[in-house]
């Protein structure tokens, strides 16, 4: 199992991630925009979003710093926070994470195959932390 500090910027993102880099030395991992995910007929992508960062990995010293401009789709020039990131080795092991988690809690995004993982869901525990929940991908995203 893996826990890792996600956070959530209101459209910012990228400029945190040179931010970090300059202040920190953090080196990017990975970073994918909102343009770069296939198509969602049933939502479709604002224009305003495409070149939002939807998800970037930093390295910074020994640990991993998840992020992301998601909070970009509600009205808030605020940083928005932060949820935990679990990553649990396998689908099943995720899936039963996230009940375990939802007990008493609530789902904010059911637990579901998506285009980048076999399992992923998202909650607020029953103490109001919230999870994003994940199994790894059967193979790394192009």
């Amino acid at each position: 199992m893996q826990i890792q500090p996600y956070l959530s910027y209101p459209g910012n993102c990228a400029e945190a991630i040179a931010f970090y880099h300059e202040a920190l030395g953090a080196q990017e991992l990975f970073k994918m925009h909102f343009k770069d995910a296939p198509p969602d007929p049933e939502r479709p992508l604002p224009p305003d979003l495409a070149d939002k960062i939807m998800h970037a990995t930093l390295q910074v010293g020994d640990a991993q710093l998840m992020m992301s401009d998601g909070g970009c789709m509600t009205q808030n020039d605020k940083f928005l926070g932060f949820s935990i990131s679990l990553t649990a080795p396998d689908a099943a092991t995720a899936e039963r994470y996230f009940t375990a988690l939802a007990k008493g809690g609530n789902v904010t995004m059911p637990f579901q195959k998506t285009f980048w993982s076999p399992g992923f869901g998202m909650l607020n525990d029953k103490f109001g932390v919230p999870w994003m929940v994940t199994a790894p991908p059967l193979q790394a995203p192009a």
